[in-house]
């Protein structure tokens, strides 16, 4: 039976590559590095060289120079208190209006730059699409950022032209500037209130005439202020009225005590009382007596004292002399009398009263009258009060609404002079110039190829070793058969 041979392959352990092993990759893969070197070194120098990029500059000054009034129904309000800082939000606001797709469209129009280059031509499409890969384009070269701790944007903007790199800054502060017109205040603003300035003075005229022709058909001035005098008038009169009541029903009742103390009150009072003779009549008389005896005497001269004549003259005598007799026994009464002064005042006092009574009754029934007559007024003068307070409500807000809209198309005039004029929140704090100087120079772009043309070669070298299926080395034979190797050839 043979002997068999067995052939047992020990691992062999991998060991880190040594700084030998690499640069034996490098030289190696020299020929690729020198030519990948070079090729990349001529490049980014040719670019630097020939097609170097000229940054322009622009600074943008936020400031608050100037306060747009706001468009409403109202009056606006004086600024008093007002804020100098400007906030982060607006200067980023301002920022992002600056990178506005809108505001490049036009930039790229009036600059002219919205020529495609060569690598472009090949991919055609529509004017819109050229015209969205332009201002791409603009927005990849534009930089625009806000200076910290200050109110400055800085715009920077690179083209391989100097000319054209300023161009466009300058067609971008102009459309800038103009959009700030546009967002800040809105257009027609100025024709708008001289329209609202001519319907509110025709709606002004009409109140006032609507107001006058009420107070001439009326014939009213003040209805309310004539209104309170009548109300005035009608409260002194009712007030009147009832004074003018209690002094009649006082009148009367004075009046009706009047008669009953005058029904106990006597008209007239004895005063003096007299007695005392007649002389006269006792005189008269005698005298009689003297007559009567004289004719009888005379008449018994003639005939007998039976005679009936002579009878009657004897009982005539008898007679007087039994008068003369009694008027001897009861003499004379004299008595006086007056008027009693309680009955004939109380009886003066009673006309008075009466009459007053009269008279207070006229007061009152004229009285009445003029109350009804007032209170008549005050109702026609309260409703022409109200519906001239309403006039004149109307003609005050339309009055208020006019000189409303006159301030307002005064401030529109304003702003219209304003923007005119380039007052604006904003300025350019720096125009934008013709760059002289690239953004790098020429050692820059060498440099920057030798480090580029190195990690590139450097990277290929190695790719191109880890690629090949050769091996290099007897540690490689080594490493990947796992088998002693005897002899090798350099």
């Amino acid at each position: 039976m043979g002997e068999e041979l067995t052939i047992i392959r020990k691992p062999v352990p991998l060991t880190s590559p040594t700084l030998r092993d690499l640069l034996a990759v490098v030289f190696r893969q020299k020929r690729l590095v020198l030519l990948s070197f070079w090729a990349i070194f001529l490049s980014v120098l040719g670019y630097g060289v020939f097609a170097p990029s000229y940054p322009a500059h622009m600074n943008i000054l936020v400031r608050r120079g100037r306060v747009d009034p706001l468009v409403t129904p109202a009056p606006t309000p004086s600024p008093m208190f007002q804020r100098d800082e400007i906030t982060e939000e607006e200067l980023n606001s301002q920022v992002e209006l600056l990178r506005d797709d809108e505001i490049l469209r036009t930039v790229v129009q009036s600059a002219g730059v919205a020529g495609a280059p060569w690598y472009e031509r090949f991919l055609g499409g529509s004017e819109e699409v050229r015209m969205a890969r332009s201002v791409r384009r603009m927005s990849h070269r534009l930089t625009v950022e806000a200076i910290r701790k200050t109110n400055l944007i800085q715009v920077e903007y690179s083209a391989s032209d100097p000319a054209q790199a300023a161009a466009v800054l300058h067609a971008l502060a102009h459309a800038y500037l103009e959009r700030q017109q546009r967002v800040r205040r809105p257009s027609g603003e100025f024709e708008f209130f001289e329209q609202q300035v001519a319907q509110a003075r025709r709606g002004l005229l009409d109140a006032e005439f609507r107001l006058m022709d009420f107070s001439s058909d009326q014939g009213v001035v003040s209805a309310a202020q004539e209104r309170d005098m009548a109300l005035q008038k009608l409260s002194n009169a009712e007030a009147n009225d009832r004074q003018n009541q209690v002094a009649i029903a006082e009148t009367r009742q004075r009046i009706q005590d009047l008669q009953s103390k005058l029904k106990t009150l006597p008209e007239r009072t004895l005063t003096v009382i007299r007695n005392a003779d007649n002389p006269q009549l006792a005189e008269k008389m005698k005298s009689k007596l003297l007559e009567l005896q004289l004719k009888r005497t005379k008449l018994l001269t003639k005939f007998d004292p039976s005679y009936r004549l002579v009878q009657e003259v004897d009982q005539q005598i008898t007679e007087t002399k039994a008068s003369i007799a009694g008027e001897e026994h009861s003499p004379l009464r004299d008595e006086t009398t007056n008027q009693e002064p309680n009955h004939e005042w109380a009886k003066s006092e009673l006309i008075k009263a009466q009459v007053e009574l009269g008279t207070l009754e006229a007061h009152g029934q004229a009285t009445r009258i003029q109350v009804a007559g007032y209170r008549e007024v005050a109702q026609r003068l309260g409703g022409n009060a109200l519906r001239q307070g309403d006039l004149l409500g109307e003609m005050k807000a339309a009055e208020e609404k006019y000189l409303l809209y006159m301030n307002k198309r005064e401030e529109a005039r304003i702003e219209d002079a304003l923007d005119q004029g380039g007052i604006l929140n904003v300025t350019i704090a720096q125009e934008p110039r013709v760059p002289a100087l690239p953004a790098r120079a020429a050692w820059v772009f060498s440099i920057i190829g030798v480090l580029l043309g190195g990690t590139l070669s450097t990277s290929l070298a190695f790719a191109a070793d880890y690629l090949n299926p050769g091996f290099r080395t007897p540690d490689e034979v080594i490493a990947y058969l796992g088998i002693p190797v005897l002899a090798s050839l350099p």
